[in-house]
C-alpha cells in the first residue's frame, strides 16, 4: 500500500499511448518537477530538487491524457508510488525503480486556460485498430519493451488498471 502523492510539474516529452495484449490502453510518460531558488549573491534563478518521475496511467484515463497533454505542459497530476521489478534481458541482473500509477491528472491553469470536453467514453478508430491488433498478436517492433505482454516494469500492463480501478464512466449521482 502506498500513500497518494501530488506532482506539479512539466511533461518532458508526449505521452505514449501503447495497448497491452489484452487491449488495455496504457499512456507512460515522465514529469519533471524541481523548485525555482534565487542565489542571493548574484540575484540569478535556478532549479533546485529537479525530479524525474515515471508515470503510468490506464484505461480511458490513457487515452484523455494523450489526446489532451503534450510536451512541455505543467500538469497536476495525482497518483501513488509503485515499485516496478523486473529483469535485465542483456544481463539477467534484477532491476527495480519507483514508478508513479497516476490516478488522475490534468493541465496547471497557473499560467495557461483549458477548455473541458467531457469524452463519450469511446476511443477512435486508429486505437481500436491497435487495440484489436494487440489483441490479435500481431508483430511489434524489436526491442519493444510493451512486447511479450510485460512492460519494462515486469508487470502486466492490465494488471495496474484492475477491476475498475476505482474508475467508472458512470456519472457520480
Amino acid at each position: 500500500m502506498s500513500s497518494t502523492m501530488t506532482l506539479v510539474g512539466r511533461l518532458t516529452a508526449a505521452p505514449e499511448l501503447r495497448f497491452s495484449p489484452s487491449g488495455v490502453a496504457v499512456a507512460a510518460f515522465t514529469i519533471v518537477t524541481s523548485r525555482r531558488v534565487k542565489d542571493s549573491a548574484t540575484g540569478e534563478w535556478s532549479d533546485a530538487d529537479t525530479t524525474y518521475w515515471d508515470c503510468k496511467a490506464f484505461k480511458q484515463l490513457a487515452e484523455n491524457i494523450v489526446e489532451s497533454l503534450d510536451k512541455g505542459m505543467e500538469v497536476v497530476a495525482v497518483g501513488r508510488a509503485v515499485q516496478e521489478s523486473w529483469e535485465d534481458r542483456q544481463s539477467g541482473a534484477k532491476r527495480s525503480k519507483i514508478a508513479v500509477r497516476i490516478d488522475s491528472i490534468g493541465p496547471s491553469l497557473r499560467s495557461a486556460t483549458a477548455k473541458v470536453t467531457k469524452t463519450s467514453g469511446g476511443s477512435g478508430q486508429g486505437r481500436q485498430e491497435a487495440r484489436q491488433a494487440a489483441q490479435a498478436g500481431a508483430s511489434v517492433p524489436a526491442g519493444d519493451p510493451w512486447a511479450g505482454g510485460s512492460s519494462a516494469g515486469g508487470q502486466q500492463a492490465g494488471s495496474w488498471g484492475g477491476s475498475g480501478g476505482g474508475y467508472s464512466d458512470e456519472p457520480p449521482f
